[in-house]
C-alpha cells in the first residue's frame, strides 16, 4: 500500500499544487502553441517517470528504432492497464496524443493536461461523436502529432487480444501515416492484478515494424484492424496469445 500512497500523494502534488503551471502553459500557448505542447509534454514525461520509479517498474524496450524520427505515426497497442499510457508517454518520439474514454474529461486538472498533450476523448456510445473524434485525430496527424490508440476499446482483463474496432484505424487510412504496432506485457502486474496494491513489475514493450497501409492488398486494407491485431499477437509471448 505504501507505493500506492506515495503515487497518490505525488499525483495530488502534480495535478493540484502545480496547477499554476497550467496557467503558465496557457500564457505560453497564446504566443507559441508549439512551445506550449512541447513544454507540457516535457513536464508530463518527467512526472510519469517519477510515478514509474515510485511503482518500482522496470521497462525493457525493443524495436524503438522502428518509430520514424521525421513523421507522425499511429501507435496501435494492446491494453491491460492504466499504466499503459504512463509507459507509452515515456517512450514516444515527438508529440503524441492518446485516445481516452470521455469519462476522463470529468477530472478537471487531468483534462487540462491531456488537452495540452493533444489527447482525444472518445464517446464509445455515440457514433456521431466518435466519428468527430476520429476526424480530429486525422487532423492532428496531418499537423505532425502522432496518435496512440487501444483498438480493443477497453482494458482487457484476460489473455490474448479482444477484437479491434476498425473505425479507429481510419486515422492511418485517411492521413497516410504508418502504423506502429505495440505489444506490452507486465503492465497489469503493476496494479490491476492485485488491487489496491502497487507492486514491482518487469514490463516489456515491443515496437513492431511500421505498417504502410498503402502497400497492403485490398483485403488487408478492408480489415486493417484485424490485420494489425495479428501483427501484435505475433509480438506477444505465447502465454499471452
Amino acid at each position: 500500500m505504501i507505493r500506492l500512497i506515495l503515487i497518490g500523494l505525488f499525483l495530488f502534488f502534480f495535478l493540484v499544487l502545480l496547477c499554476p503551471a497550467l496557467l503558465v502553459e496557457w500564457i505560453i500557448g497564446k504566443f507559441n502553441p508549439e512551445a506550449k505542447s512541447k513544454s507540457s509534454l516535457w513536464l508530463v514525461q518527467r512526472a510519469f517517470g517519477v510515478i514509474l520509479f515510485l511503482a518500482g517498474t522496470k521497462i525493457e524496450v525493443t524495436g524503438r528504432e522502428n518509430i520514424p524520427d521525421d513523421r507522425p505515426v499511429l501507435y496501435v497497442g494492446n491494453h491491460r492497464s492504466y499504466f499503459d499510457i504512463v509507459i507509452g508517454y515515456r517512450l514516444i518520439k515527438g508529440e503524441a496524443g492518446f485516445v481516452a474514454k470521455k469519462e476522463m474529461q470529468k477530472i478537471f486538472f487531468l483534462r487540462r493536461w491531456m488537452t495540452n498533450l493533444h489527447c482525444l476523448f472518445l464517446d464509445r456510445e455515440n457514433l456521431k461523436e466518435g466519428l468527430k473524434t476520429i476526424l480530429t485525430g486525422i487532423d492532428h496527424v496531418k499537423n505532425g502529432v502522432s496518435i496512440w490508440i487501444f483498438p480493443e476499446g477497453t482494458r482487457n482483463p484476460g489473455s490474448g487480444l479482444m477484437d479491434f474496432k476498425e473505425g479507429s484505424m481510419k486515422i492511418a487510412e485517411k492521413s497516410g501515416c504508418p502504423i506502429i504496432p505495440v505489444a506490452m506485457t507486465g503492465t497489469a502486474e503493476i496494479f490491476e492484478k492485485h488491487l489496491p496494491r502497487v507492486k514491482r513489475s518487469h514490463v516489456t514493450v515491443t515496437f513492431g515494424e511500421p505498417i504502410d497501409v498503402a502497400a497492403l492488398d485490398r483485403q488487408q486494407k478492408k480489415f486493417l484492424g484485424a490485420y494489425t491485431r495479428e501483427r501484435i499477437l505475433e509480438m506477444l509471448p505465447e502465454e499471452m496469445r
